[in-house]
C-alpha cells in the first residue's frame, strides 16, 4: 500500500488501526511471495501490528505536519 493510499482511505474515515492491519496483511503477503522461491526462503521478515501501526501512524502525522 502507497503512501497516497494510506492518506487517501484515511480522509475517507478509516481509523489508524484499521489501516495498519490492512498494510500488515498486504506486507506479509508481499513477503509470503518472495520467500516461496527456494533461494529466497529466509529473506524478509514479517511485520507485527505494533511495526504496521508505527508506519501508518509516522505516515498520517506527516501528512498533517505538511498540510499545515
Amino acid at each position: 500500500m502507497k503512501k497516497e493510499q494510506i492518506i487517501e482511505k484515511w480522509k475517507k474515515g478509516l481509523s489508524k488501526e484499521v489501516l495498519a492491519k490492512i498494510y500488515r496483511r498486504e506486507y506479509n503477503q508481499g513477503i509470503k511471495v518472495v520467500r516461496a522461491s527456494v533461494e529466497n526462503r529466509h529473506k524478509g521478515r514479517f511485520i507485527t501490528n505494533y511495526e504496521a501501526l508505527s508506519y501508518v501512524e509516522k505516515i498520517i502525522y506527516m501528512y498533517i505536519k505538511n498540510e499545515r
